[in-house]
């Protein structure tokens, strides 16, 4: 099946040239949303050959998933891969997420915890676990690794996902979008690698619970 890879990206001219090198590897093709960056990050994603589609403002990490997944139903692609542009994801991994779906799975979502070697910071282990208990409470659904934005989306996940919250909070709404549509989801243990750049690119604690809150809100609305 056709696959592609989406890599939103808001100013990571330092470092989403591994990232689309590092995907291209395994897909069809990198589509590389630029979200409102004021640094040269679309013109080194041109150069690296990938198809850049740009948000003249930011837009917020969830705007620029839904808008590359959008581009990649209109392009015919059958399997998306999202990753983050920062290089903490191993894009090495991407063909386990694809196996997964080749398993039956709709939706594949990489845990970062899963792995025995993988070092994460213990406030990292904190958010993560306040994500998964909001995510549980709004969903139904339990699963180890819910804000991973290293996911793979088969055919049937990526037709009928539509995303309407545009920060961080995108990754539980995904979540949600699997229970609405009786998706089979499924995690695959994955390398991470963080540095005090990539740490740095996460949310604080105070915009942890902004998002949280955001969520519990739309759960309720929807």
């Amino acid at each position: 099946m056709r696959t592609c890879a989406i890599i939103p990206a808001y100013n990571e001219a330092t470092r989403i040239g591994a990232v689309i090198r590092g995907a291209r590897q395994y897909v069809d093709e990198v589509i590389v949303v630029i979200d409102g960056s004021t640094d040269d990050s679309a013109a080194v994603a041109r150069t690296e050959g990938a198809r850049v589609i740009v948000h003249p403002e930011n837009c917020g990490a969830g705007a620029a998933t839904m808008t590359g997944l959008e581009a990649a139903r209109t392009l015919g692609y059958e399997i998306a891969i999202t990753v983050d542009a920062d290089g903490q994801h191993a894009t090495a991994d991407i063909p386990k997420l694809i196996a997964a779906l080749s398993a039956g799975a709709d939706l594949a979502i990489a845990n970062r915890f899963g792995g025995k070697k993988t070092s994460i910071p213990f406030i990292r282990r904190i958010f993560n676990g306040i994500g998964n208990a909001v995510t549980f409470f709004a969903t139904g659904i339990w699963l180890p690794d819910t804000q991973c934005g290293f996911k793979a989306f088969g055919p049937r996940a990526l037709r009928q996902v539509d995303l309407r919250m545009s920060g961080f909070e995108f990754c539980t709404e995904i979540i949600r979008e699997a229970a609405r549509f009786r998706w089979n989801v499924t995690s695959v243990p994955s390398r991470v690698v963080y540095s005090e750049y990539t740490l740095a690119k996460g949310q604080s604690f105070a915009s942890g619970i902004h998002t949280a809150a955001k969520i519990l809100l739309r759960s309720f609305l929807r």
